[in-house]
């Protein structure tokens, strides 16, 4: 507590002396705490203070005082000073230290607010997309007679299949806000028996796949493409890789990644382990004869942040980071929907530098320190990210490393402010508050 008292004025008696102690009173008085005490005496009390023992820390003559006097107390801050009062007690005394009176003088009321550390938030706004292409991608798995290469829908997995392949399409085509733009259909054999006869195959049943969808929706000519793998060793050696229980699983990989021709290594393999090999070809094999499809599509802009924050809550696939970026900045800093704007637009690009930046920064704004770690590890190495970082630390409780972190960035206002607040915060230690009454 600081006080600048004005005492030139005052006159003693040369016999008398007054102690003056400041009391800080809780509001519903429950609580009262003294603070350090200060004595002003006549010319005759003084000096027999100074030979006898001064009756106080601060041991003034009256007839002395040219200057403000300047007292300072230091208390640790509690709960219940923020509303206290401040009030004088005085005692004034006489010869033999006799009581000449007492009175407690009310003479401020407290309005104090503990200094909290209040940084800047360095948003970044995304670069918009000039066109919002997407891609649905998926595998369906179509059965066909052996050495066949003609659908039967009803044939064994083909209805659920088939329903599979359409409802994927349909979640496009029938939204009138997306625009299918091309269908890629790559078929895929698996490696028993002749290369040859698993290229026609595949090329064949891939043939196959294709007319079945155009007849069903009849896109345009040259909207579904095709390919086709003949054997998808690709995919063998993934499920190698995977099955950590293989004893022979590094025999089994040298062959397939050896310069061998397809049929020499299916046969190598299966001849020099025949179990694995049986059991790949029962177990393995017929997910390896599949057809993937991947559906290229384009949604329309959405420009009214009432559009996207309708958008935002049924489908906010359809979006792109920078359309939720204005839903955000529509809305109330700190509010729900800003919060959640921020919130999608992470979990739709999760790995984003700049929606993960802006997430951490709206979860530090709400105090969700977790989240914020976690968005801000994948938040990239940008000078709003490590200006973000150095605020995180700040947040987390070591302000002196926020404050070097923050001194070593380029200056800005806001980097300029958030150094000033930490070291006035960390001057302060954020224990001590201070009183000034002219």
């Amino acid at each position: 507590m600081l006080l600048d008292i004005d005492a030139k004025a005052l006159k003693m008696k040369p016999n008398r002396e007054v102690t003056l102690t400041p009391l800080l009173v809780s509001e519903n008085h429950a609580d009262t705490l003294r603070l350090k005490s200060f004595t002003i005496a006549g010319r005759n009390r003084y000096y027999h203070g100074i030979r006898n023992g001064a009756p106080s820390p601060i041991f003034l003559r009256a007839d002395e005082i040219d200057h403000i006097i300047n007292y300072r107390d230091d208390t640790p801050y509690r709960d219940w000073m923020a509303t206290a009062s401040l009030f004088i007690d005085s005692r004034e005394s006489g010869c033999c230290n006799a009581n000449e009176g007492e009175d407690t003088t009310p003479v401020a009321r407290l309005d104090f607010v503990p200094k909290t550390f209040a940084p800047q938030y360095l948003y970044i706004s995304p670069t918009a997309e000039a066109v919002k292409t997407r891609a649905l991608k998926a595998s369906a798995y179509i059965d066909f007679p052996v050495n066949k290469t003609v659908i039967y829908p009803d044939y064994r997995r083909n209805p659920e299949e088939l329903a599979k392949i359409r409802a994927t399409i349909d979640s496009v085509r029938d939204d009138k806000d997306i625009t299918i733009t091309s269908l890629h259909i790559t078929g895929y054999a698996s490696p028993e028996g002749k290369y040859e006869s698993n290229a026609r195959l595949a090329e064949g049943r891939t043939e196959a796949l294709k007319q079945y969808v155009q007849k069903l929706y009849s896109f345009r000519p040259g909207l579904i493409t095709t390919s086709y793998v003949p054997e998808d060793w690709e995919g063998l050696r993934a499920y190698i890789v995977a099955d950590s229980t293989l004893a022979q699983r590094e025999e089994l990989l040298a062959i397939i990644d050896s310069d061998l021709a397809p049929d020499a290594k299916d046969y190598k393999l299966r001849s020099t382990y025949p179990a694995v090999g049986k059991m790949l070809l029962a177990d393995v094999y017929p997910a390896l004869r599949h057809s993937d499809y991947a559906i290229d599509y384009t949604i329309r802009s959405y420009t009214s942040p009432e559009e996207i924050i309708e958008v935002m809550h049924t489908s906010p696939q359809k979006l792109s980071l920078q359309e939720l970026y204005v839903a955000a900045l529509s809305q109330e800093p700190g509010s729900d929907i800003y919060n959640e704007a921020f919130e999608i637009a992470v979990r739709m690009y999760p790995d984003d530098p700049t929606a993960n930046l802006n997430a951490a920064n709206s979860a530090m704004q709400r105090n969700d320190l977790r989240s914020a770690a976690r968005y801000l590890a994948k938040a990239g190495d940008s000078q709003e990210a490590q200006y973000a970082r150095a605020i995180y630390t700040a947040l987390s409780g070591d302000r002196r490393a926020a404050a070097e972190a923050i001194n070593a960035l380029p200056a800005t206002p806001q980097a300029a402010d958030a150094s000033s607040q930490l070291n006035e915060l960390i001057n302060a230690d954020g224990k001590h508050f201070h009183i000034i009454k002219q």
